[in-house]
């Protein structure tokens, strides 16, 4: 039961609820690329975080931690393999984070960042209210720490990629992560846009009898209007408990399940639970289970969520 609070404050945690200048020298013999001196250029930079504080990045940041698995894929993926040297307990993707030192889980361990004399430390807004006095101590310690913005929606998720970029001198990569991004996106409301009847989903990211579903403004619903369906919770504000006689009563036609990393036969558990036998998706066996990293965490691999989600509503149109 203890290891179930864990992972579903991390989902919930997860979903939000609860630039300098240098003169150019010209080294023909070193023939150094543009892009490389563009960064160099980019420090100092001054730039507000989260929090609203006017955070000064000196210098291109060579050891940084990450507090959260959303900021590590985004560090990830812009090519900072080498320079994160530590990640939460909860980090998974990719298979190098897990080499990583650990900082610790829900509370951090000050010591063990202290230790890895971080030039830069990626703190989420999401989090940073219960830890505030955590983060002053390493401020205190001559660390840099940066509270990347809580991402509500897609372009919330694309700028907070570019503003990682920013502080961790990789603006040009980041700026190539979001282009490519919006193009994956446009290419799946395309094939969306042939759809005649919308099908109805409901969203579980918890199994019963605790069942949250996402509602209006999350990630989620976003998601679900992207792939041409409709939300059976799209009347609800934010992250929500259901009550189950009232999805039922909705009908969806398919069932979303996003808990299958942690929870044993998410499908059969749908399938098999009393009072649904009359709900369309069970009757009809449209059960699926999807990825939870890849639908709630505000990072490049959304995108993967989405294309999964779309598959699994509409493998007909997305093969």
């Amino acid at each position: 039961m203890k290891k179930f609070y864990s992972v579903l404050f991390l989902v919930l945690l997860s979903l939000g609820v609860l630039a300098g200048c240098g003169e150019t020298k010209e080294i023909k013999e070193e023939s150094k690329p543009a892009t490389e001196e563009k960064v160099e250029a980019e420090f100092p930079v001054t730039i507000k975080d989260a929090l609203d504080n006017d955070v000064v990045i000196e210098a291109k940041p060579e050891k940084i931690v990450s507090l959260i698995p959303s900021n590590t894929e985004i560090a990830f993926a812009l090519g900072l393999n080498k320079e994160i040297v530590g990640v939460s307990d909860f980090d998974n993707y990719p298979e190098e984070a897990t080499t990583k030192e650990k900082i610790g889980g829900m509370e951090f361990n000050l010591e063990k960042i202290i230790s890895l004399n971080p030039d830069l430390v990626l703190a989420h807004a999401s989090s940073a209210h219960n830890s505030t006095e955590g983060l002053q101590q390493l401020r205190d310690a001559g660390i840099t720490v940066f509270v990347v913005q809580n991402a509500a929606n897609f372009d919330e998720v694309y700028e907070t990629i570019q503003v990682i970029g920013t502080v961790t001198g990789e603006k040009e990569e980041a700026e190539k992560i979001v282009a490519n991004m919006k193009a994956k996106i446009d290419e799946i409301k395309t094939k969306a846009a042939s759809i005649k009847e919308k099908k109805v989903v409901f969203v579980e990211v918890s199994p019963a009898p605790d069942i949250y579903t996402p509602g209006k403004n999350t990630f989620m619903d976003e998601m679900l209007t992207m792939v041409g369906a409709e939300n059976a919770a799209s009347d609800l504000e934010g992250w929500v408990k259901i009550d189950q006689e009232a999805m039922i009563e909705r009908n969806p036609d398919v069932v979303l399940t996003t808990y299958g990393y942690y929870s044993e036969d998410p499908v059969g558990q749908v399938l098999s639970r009393e009072g649904w036998g009359n709900v369309t998706a069970v009757k009809e066996k449209q059960i699926f289970d999807v990825d939870s990293d890849m639908t709630s965490r505000s990072g490049p691999r959304l995108v993967e969520g989405v294309e999964a989600i779309a598959k699994a509503v509409y493998p007909e149109v997305f093969k």
